[in-house]
């Protein structure tokens, strides 16, 4: 009776999910513009896929995003958690406010954050003016800024999400520990680097492979402002699959660019998981 009750699911799942899925490899394996017959190539497409010089641009361009969005994420969460964590008059307006991002539209935000770095009535460049700098940046414009621009955007939209989860964290830590080191003449500092971030290592874990997944498939921002440009410099390895199967008609490449990104997250996730159990078998 209880698999007659969640074969549902299990059908959508096993149709939707993982049919999907091996049907996604067969496609990586052919030549198909969706118009036509798929043509059989074997792996030629991996092999292509090799010598595409703009795929290591875009994934030179993902790297980026990865190495700068998962600290200054990490960082950034766990400040607001520790913040608001604290009695304060109005603490769950602020987590809300800060939440609301996240289960906004990213397209919604991405046309707001246009206007926000727009070269010449933005507000970011209205306020550097007003204290003095001359030229400020032209943001997406600039092939030295656009990807910082495209970080800072994200970071304000997903920061919250993380901070709920290291509020969770917080909520595990007994008071206690804080009052003994109160009592030691520990400062507040102290009691942080101490306590509070030791203590939120398994929260950390589990926010740095989220935002790792999260910063190698940015699509939506990208999609919204920059469309990949300028010159290229913001298309990411997901941005550069959507454009290979949806524009150019190459489901047989963007395919194996597919399978391709989802090896890297899987053997990243898969280190990062090792890594973690090694450092707990060391600390035991």
């Amino acid at each position: 009776m209880g698999w007659l009750f969640i074969l549902p699911v299990l059908a959508g799942v096993a149709v939707f999910t993982y049919g999907a899925l091996v049907y996604s490899f067969f496609i990586s394996l052919t030549d198909w513009d969706l118009l036509t017959p798929a043509k059989w190539t074997g792996f030629s497409n991996y092999g292509m896929l090799l010598r595409d010089e703009e795929f290591y641009q875009t994934f030179g361009n993902t790297l980026f995003f990865v190495v700068t969005m998962v600290p200054i994420g990490i960082v950034s969460a766990m400040t607001l958690a520790i913040l608001i964590h604290r009695p304060l008059k109005g603490a769950g307006f602020f987590r809300a406010s800060y939440y609301l991002p996240h289960i906004t539209s990213t397209i919604a935000i991405g046309v707001v954050w246009l206007w926000i770095f727009n070269p010449d009535i933005g507000s970011i460049n209205t306020v550097l003016s007003y204290i003095g700098i001359d030229n400020p940046p032209r943001w997406l414009e600039s092939t030295f800024w656009a990807k910082p621009a495209l970080v800072l955007m994200r970071i304000w939209q997903i920061s919250g999400y993380y901070m709920i989860l290291y509020l969770a964290g917080l909520q595990t830590i007994p008071d206690e520990l804080y009052e003994a080191a109160s009592i030691d003449g520990a400062s507040p500092w102290q009691k942080t680097r101490y306590i509070t971030v030791p203590l939120l290592a398994n929260t950390t874990f589990i926010v740095t492979v989220l935002l790792m997944i999260e910063s190698f498939n940015i699509f939506e921002a990208i999609l919204a402002m920059t469309k990949g440009g300028p010159g290229g410099t913001t298309n990411s390895l997901l941005y550069y699959i959507y454009t290979e199967a949806f524009q150019s008609y190459r489901m047989g490449y963007a395919s194996a660019l597919a399978w391709v990104l989802f090896f890297i997250l899987f053997v990243l996730t898969l280190i990062q998981f090792w890594h973690r159990r090694k450092s707990e078998g060391a600390r035991m």
